[in-house]
Parts: C-alpha cells; sequence; structure tokens
C-alpha cells in the first residue's frame, strides 16, 4: 500500500510496517542526543517525574515508526516484484497533524506500527503526482495507542508517466 502507484492506493488500505522495541539503551542514547530530559535519561531522574519510570521521548516514538517504515519498505522491494514492473518513486511528506502520544513508552515496551489510507487526491500544482492522506498509529503491546497522527505523503502516478 506504502509501495504503489497513486492509482493502486485505495481508501481503507492498511499496512503495518513494523514493531519496536524500546530498551534502556536505545532510550537513554536517543534521549541524550534529542531530548536530554531527566525522565528520558535515567530511572533515577524518572522518579519523582510525572511518568515515575524511564520512558522513551515521543520524538523517540516517533522516529521509530520512521525506523519499522523504512526496514518495512527495503524488505519488501527486496523480497517482492513490483505490480507494474517498476516500482514508484514516492516523493516527500508535505508534513503531518493531530500528533498524540497518549500514553508513555517505558523500558521493554513493544509498540506495533500501522497506516491506514484516509483519503487522496491528485496535486494539481505537481501534474503525475498525488497526494495521499494517512492515519498512523503505534499501539502497545498491550493493546494500548502510545503514538498517532495525520499524515501525507506525495504518491507519483503510473498513468500519468504512460499517457
Amino acid at each position: 500500500m506504502l509501495l504503489e502507484f497513486f492509482e493502486d492506493v485505495n481508501i481503507g488500505d492498511s499496512v503495518t510496517v513494523g514493531t519496536y522495541r524500546f530498551t534502556e539503551e536505545n532510550i537513554v542514547r536517543f534521549a541524550t542526543r534529542f531530548d536530554p530530559q531527566r525522565f528520558h535519561l535515567s530511572e533515577e531522574g524518572a522518579i519523582g517525574s510525572i511518568f515515575g519510570h524511564l520512558c522513551a521521548s515521543g520524538w523517540h516514538t516517533a522516529s521509530a515508526w520512521m525506523h519499522c517504515y523504512v526496514g518495512w519498505r527495503d524488505r519488501t522491494m527486496a523480497t517482492t516484484s513490483p505490480r507494474r514492473g517498476r516500482w514508484p518513486e514516492v516523493g516527500p511528506s508535505p508534513g503531518f497533524e493531530s500528533l498524540r502520544w497518549p500514553r508513555p513508552v517505558y523500558v521493554d515496551d513493544e509498540v506495533t506500527y500501522s497506516a491506514v489510507v484516509t483519503g487522496k487526491r491528485p496535486l494539481a500544482s505537481r501534474p503525475g503526482w498525488g497526494l495521499v492522506f494517512l492515519d498512523v498509529t503505534g499501539i502497545n503491546q498491550d493493546g494500548h495507542e502510545a503514538l498517532s497522527y495525520k499524515g501525507k505523503i506525495v504518491f507519483q502516478m503510473f498513468e500519468e508517466q504512460h499517457a
């Protein structure tokens, strides 16, 4: 679904791109570089915070989506033949909306990331390309939502390339 030409993407299509395990080591490593809050840097620092225990930065939770997506994309392209004889170009994301972290992600939590297509439209400003709208979620091992946002991705059209 995220490796199709614009015409082949359908509203309601969904994909699970993978699961990321948040270890103490990767939580601290990410926080040290990008979000050095005490509750992301050590268990001792987290005690007495609103989280009570060492937890992942929300930005780490969001980046893990991209980590899983890129791994899924690379594995899919290496093991599957493209439907129309070649893989489409996928353009940039023009942004996201409604980013939420409704539940903290703690050490040893595993978050599974998925996306559902909620809409699409051709781009008037860029012939041969379309915009696809997604609802992205990250669900932890207990079935609780740890991340959600509304994303957008630019997809190449097949018909426009062969008209």
